[in-house]
């Protein structure tokens, strides 16, 4: 049942065809519970124009045929659902009629027919129809079946909640011929029409509602795609424009706004390229300059404050350039990427422990990932001593976890050092506190592959968690 429900949740070809099935059936529904009493007035029309006919001919050989074949015509003229006798009695009350007419309904057709042999053959009331049920809206009746063929002085009557009826046709003599009718004419609803119009109609339909919806939902599905390899940093060629007008329409949009975007970051390039440039020569012209200074300390401060400002431009034309980059995307093993970083940092004599995990595939730009966990690791090796790091999957992506047991960072600077040049150290010495742009360039390329970086506390230390959403 959940799995159902998520599937009508995520799809939208189940959705669309739930839809469609549901407003099926209600129209069925209603359209059936509209025409049900006209289907049933209908039936019941038709038995009381055959019941007329039918006593029509019966009263005419009455009148025809000797006194001792009348009692072999009646029994013979009836059937399973319709029963006829002859009483002397014009003015009959009709209680004592609807009585009458159930003693003959008891007893079933092959009793009165004397046939052997038939015991369990034939019609039957069904069970719960007794003499009271009979009697249940009994009255005389103004009936318009064709009575066109019966005496003027015929009595029409209703009986068993107008499922039966009866006539009473006078014929001379001071007798009358009685002709009852009975059969319960309310279907049952498998009996009908109705399940098999149903279900060809929900198999048509079902059939049309697939085919629409995949028409409609492919060049979403298209698009969503793309939408999600350009939120991370992938280079997407322009969509095939195709489907209903909307989707067409979104589609142009999206090849739109992809376009300006290229077209504005390029730009943003080329600006920062003449900016690197032209920071250049005037930091180079400062340092020689400072290197004719006479006064040994006063020239030592001035190329100290030079090497800053050349560290922070660089630093800060790296931050800005990440979102450029054209280091391809591709599927790597990100656990051995992990692994070999950890590797690396060891090898040099930082204190970094890797927990192995199972092969995990994944999508990215392995340089650029490869450079914010060198960042995070070498961070909790310089202020914690060193590092725990493991790698965790789940159905919403993949979490590669850096742990220390330092004195962490205060929680309302967990946000703040992601902010360019915001250092906790206030020496500003670049030994002890770096520029501060660090953990600016690795959030900048997590959230260009689509994640983030998230760091929490820890008793003692701290947590930094490099999350990666699931794969395109």
């Amino acid at each position: 049942m959940n799995r159902l429900v998520g599937i009508l949740q995520k799809s939208v070809t189940a959705q669309l065809l739930l839809s469609m099935l549901v407003a099926l059936f209600a129209s069925q529904a209603i359209g059936f519970a509209i025409l049900w009493d006209y289907l049933q007035s209908d039936l019941r029309a038709a038995a009381r124009a055959e019941l007329a006919s039918r006593a029509a001919a019966v009263a005419r050989l009455a009148q025809t045929v000797p006194p001792d074949l009348l009692d072999e015509l009646l029994p013979i003229s009836s059937t399973d659902t319709s029963r006829f006798w002859i009483s002397n009695d014009r003015q009959v009350a009709i209680e004592s009629w609807v009585q009458q007419a159930f003693e003959r309904f008891e007893v079933p057709l092959h009793d009165i027919l004397g046939e052997e042999g038939r015991a369990n053959a034939g019609y039957r009331l069904p069970a719960g129809v007794d003499a009271g049920y009979f009697m249940e809206g009994a009255e005389w009746s103004l009936s318009t079946a064709d009575r066109s063929e019966l005496p003027i002085l015929t009595r029409s009557l209703d009986f068993a909640r107008q499922n039966g009826a009866g006539v009473i046709v006078p014929i001379g003599d001071g007798r009358v011929l009685n002709a009852a009718h009975y059969k319960n004419i309310n279907p049952a609803l498998w009996r009908t029409h109705l399940p098999l119009s149903l279900a060809l109609t929900a198999i048509l339909v079902s059939l049309v509602g697939v085919l629409t919806v995949r028409r409609i939902a492919s060049p979403l599905r298209q698009l969503t795609r793309a939408a999600e390899l350009l939120g991370r940093g992938e280079q997407v060629s322009a969509l095939a424009v195709h489907g209903p007008e909307d989707i067409r329409r979104t589609t142009v949009a999206f090849n739109s706004m992809q376009e300006r975007l290229q077209r504005f970051v390029a730009d943003r390039t080329r600006m920062l390229a003449a900016i690197g440039h032209d920071l250049r020569t005037p930091l180079t012209t400062l340092r020689l300059r400072a290197e004719l200074v006479d006064d040994a300390e006063l020239r030592d401060r001035m190329l100290a404050t030079i090497d800053e400002m050349q560290a922070m431009t660089e630093a800060t034309l790296s931050l800005v350039s990440q979102d450029t980059s054209s280091e391809p995307t591709r599927t790597i093993d990100l656990t051995a990427l992990v692994e070999s970083v950890c590797d690396d940092l060891a090898e040099i004599g930082h204190p970094v422990r890797f927990v192995p995990g199972e092969r995990q595939d994944y999508r990215c730009r392995p340089e650029g990932l490869k450079r914010v966990l060198r960042n995070l690791i070498e961070n909790a090796v310089r202020y914690a001593g060193g590092a725990d790091v493991r790698l965790v999957t789940d159905e919403k992506g993949v979490t590669i976890f850096v742990e220390d047991e330092g004195p962490g960072i205060p929680f309302g600077d967990l946000e703040e050092v992601f902010t360019p040049f915001f250092r906790l150290e206030e020496s500003r010495s670049r030994e002890t506190g770096g520029i501060g742009l660090g953990l600016s360039i690795a959030r900048a390329i997590a959230r260009q592959h689509g994640g983030d970086i998230v760091l929490t506390q820890r008793d003692p230390g701290l947590r930094a968690a490099l999350v990666l959403p699931q794969a395109a």
